[in-house]
């Protein structure tokens, strides 16, 4: 099993930054792919970042060039360096990792709210 823990979420300004952690433990080697999911109010999660176990990222055009994701394997932690934040940035931010056969877990989530 793989536990994924999220912290570094909080109330920000537009324009302001914010760096959110996730802590995964347990059975690591399971682990293709590590990523940050959003939700935001009414609407569906969506990922918008991803990093593989090569080192290979992906971001949604929607952040690009704003957030970007990367870990640590040594302390397995993924981080997600969230800059020039928007209002409509504002969502509860979930860690996931995809397992080898498929599967994707998720963490329970810190949320993110940027004021105007």
């Amino acid at each position: 099993q793989v536990q994924l823990v999220e912290s570094g979420g909080g109330l920000v300004q537009a324009g302001g930054s914010l760096r959110l952690s996730c802590v995964a433990s347990g059975s690591l080697s399971s682990i293709d792919a590590m990523g940050w999911y959003r939700q935001a109010a009414g609407l569906q999660r969506e990922l918008i970042a991803q990093i593989t176990n090569t080192g290979h990222t992906y971001h949604h055009d929607s952040v690009k060039g704003r957030f970007t994701i990367s870990r640590d394997n040594a302390e397995n932690t993924m981080y997600l360096q969230l800059n020039s934040l928007k209002p409509e940035d504002t969502a509860i931010y979930y860690c996931s990792a995809q397992l080898t056969y498929g599967t994707i877990l998720f963490g329970r989530g810190t949320q993110v709210t940027v004021s105007s």
